[in-house]
């Protein structure tokens, strides 16, 4: 059977396409028993309604994008989790687009985006070290925008944040306190605005508890699997490190498979935290020391305010910030045997 249009549809219904139209819109202004009929006939003949061609017309997409710079990582999976479930509640769609923390990708798709693709971007930024003043280029017709976890220091839109220095000071003071005194830190790029929070919470709990910092010991690590393996193993074999304090989740999956290589034993031999959202890091052997953002409710809270805005064009306070708090959940990686 050829495909079935709205045209068709009216046609088969004897009805006006604005009446089937006003039918899959939930209009009240449309009789029970005709919208009844209408979506019994559209079941029938199983044709479904082209809200983006609908949308366009009324100049909404219904649709917001999400950018994120990576999907492996299990936070940003459940952060995008809570963003879909507050966009469905507002009847909108979420489109996910991957930077793989390339800034030529994102400023290819915000500049995409503002052709009506979306009505407003929800973004975990990759390109700090660039200029984002494209971003300010778009004037008052830039879309609604709200970031996440990454910022642009320098771009004032409303934000949703982790009390990042304050969970590394505590990270690195449980080292500490586990008996550590020669704590790696590792990084991958260290001039993020997050690297460099997260950092200064480091050398704030060493310097509290006049432990000497070698800046060896912060190890600027890349985003392939290949070459962390070569700098971290470097690492431990070189600066001997009895603590290592990872800012992302896969840097402790690589330091696990370095010491299992160079049969280090973690706890015993090295202790190690890391940031990460995890949900089978109790599963790890050992288990590990987590600092967990809470990564839903932060997708959740994005989503928020992005739909204030949405809802209230008057409503776009860039210094809007919501700042959530992570926890410490010990585990037997930095355990004491």
């Amino acid at each position: 059977m050829d495909s079935i249009n709205i045209k068709k549809l009216a046609e088969a219904l004897n009805l006006s396409t604005s009446t089937i139209s006003r039918a899959f819109r939930d209009n009240s202004d449309i009789n029970g028993a005709t919208k009844a009929r209408i979506l019994a006939k559209a079941k029938e003949l199983n044709y479904q309604p082209n809200h983006y061609a609908s949308n366009l017309r009324e100049q909404k997409s219904k649709t917001i994008a999400v950018i994120v710079p990576e999907l492996a990582n299990n936070y940003f999976s459940q952060a995008i989790h809570g963003i879909e479930r507050v966009a469905r509640e507002n009847g909108y769609h979420i489109l996910i687009y991957v930077t793989d923390d390339d800034y030529e990708k994102e400023v290819t798709f915000i500049r995409h985006l503002h052709n009506g693709r979306a009505d407003g971007i929800i973004m975990s930024v990759s390109g700090e070290a660039n200029d984002h003043n494209y971003l300010n280029k778009f004037g008052a017709k830039r879309l609604p925008l709200v970031f996440f976890d990454r910022i642009y220091e320098d771009i004032d839109t409303p934000r949703v944040i982790t009390n990042d220095y304050n969970s590394s000071f505590l990270a690195t003071e449980h080292l500490i306190e586990q008996g550590c005194s020669r704590i790696a830190y590792l990084v991958v790029n260290k001039s993020l605005s997050i690297g460099k929070t997260r950092m200064q919470g480091y050398l704030d709990a060493l310097a509290k508890y006049q432990v000497p910092f070698d800046e060896n010991l912060i190890v600027d690590c890349s985003n392939s699997y290949e070459e962390n393996s070569v700098i971290i193993k470097e690492a431990l074999t070189q600066l001997k490190p009895d603590g290592v304090f990872t800012s992302v989740e896969r840097l402790a999956f690589a330091t696990y498979y370095a010491c299992y290589d160079l049969k280090i034993n973690i706890p015993n031999d090295l202790k190690v935290i890391s940031f990460s959202s995890l949900e089978i890091a109790p599963l790890l052997n050992p288990s590990l020391t987590t600092i967990t953002q809470p990564a839903t409710e932060i997708g959740e809270e994005a989503a928020k305010l992005l739909f204030t805005i949405l809802g209230n064009h008057a409503d776009r306070d860039p210094s809007n910030e919501v700042v959530l708090t992570s926890k410490i959940i010990k585990r037997n990686s930095t355990m004491n045997g």
